[in-house]
């Protein structure tokens, strides 16, 4: 396993140039005329041609730093997506999250890259295109904010809940329900003051590493890409990332590519997260 980690960590500066690449195309999309322009894909879901940059910078990189490993991108071919279920070892990327962000000039969006082993994410990187900032993290080893472009970095901890103080909940911008309420509802009840923190894209896995929010749950829609760095940025940083079932997420593992409902924490070992999960909220509207 050490020597394991070792190529892993090894990884990182190819890693780090490669989303400076890439973001600075979204960037130079984001700050050109004509960037709210769009097309709808099958889901109605907005595709720009920020994500169809940052896409094929991303999968001609990943092709030469690892050229024994297949890449599985938000705007890979469909031929492509169906080979995925015969990949033990793989990229997951999502060339640009946050794309209805981008069109909406908010700033909030992220390019995610993660490494996929045996259904779990080893390696995670979201990267910030507009700040030129890193959060990588390989759980077990290490949890980072690089600044570019020059790499400076300081370490990622997530935080432990204290009794009696506000737990900060952050949520999207743009996703919400009644289940999430109902969430909401419970912990004002089992905890206190609850403050609110909403934000686009994967940034919200970047608040909850980075020791900037305590908790944040999904009962809306995504992907395995919209997830994966995520995932292994917070179990690197000593919080998770769970399935309402309590296990961690996993991947490649279903039929479709998207992803469960998941409750991520900064401080997984408190037990109010058991109690909300033995609930049922959050289960069903």
């Amino acid at each position: 396993m050490e020597s394991y980690v070792r190529d892993l960590s090894a990884l990182i500066s190819p890693l780090l140039e490669l989303s400076l690449s890439a973001g600075q195309a979204i960037a130079d999309h984001y700050y050109a005329p004509g960037a709210d322009q769009y097309q709808s894909k099958g889901d109605d879901s907005p595709l720009t041609q920020a994500d169809l940059a940052s896409h094929d910078i991303l999968a001609a990189g990943l092709q030469q730093i690892t050229p024994e490993l297949p890449i599985l991108s938000e705007e890979s071919s469909d031929e492509d997506k169906a080979k995925r279920h015969d990949w033990t070892t793989f990229w997951m990327v999502d060339p640009l999250d946050g794309t209805k962000e981008f069109l909406a000039r908010t700033g909030e969006f992220t390019i995610n890259i993660a490494l996929i082993d045996d259904h779990q994410p080893v390696l995670g990187i979201i990267y910030l295109p507009l700040t030129q900032q890193a959060y990588v993290g390989i759980p077990g080893h290490e949890a980072r904010v690089y600044r570019g472009p020059m790499w400076s970095y300081s370490d990622l901890l997530s935080r432990s809940l204290v009794q009696g103080s506000p737990m900060t909940v952050l949520a999207s911008r743009r996703h919400r329900g009644p289940r999430l309420q109902s969430c909401l509802r419970w912990l004002e009840e089992h905890w206190g003051e609850i403050e609110r923190d909403n934000s686009g894209s994967a940034l919200k896995f970047c608040q909850v590493a980075a020791g900037k929010g305590d908790f944040y749950p999904r009962y809306s829609p995504c992907c395995e890409w919209d997830t994966a760095a995520g995932q292994a940025l917070l179990e690197a940083s000593g919080g998770a990332l769970l399935g309402l079932d309590g296990a961690p997420l996993r991947y490649n593992c279903r039929d479709t590519l998207l992803s469960a409902d998941f409750l991520a924490m900064g401080d997984p070992a408190n037990p109010l997260w058991a109690q909300l999960l033995a609930s049922g909220v959050g289960l069903s509207e």
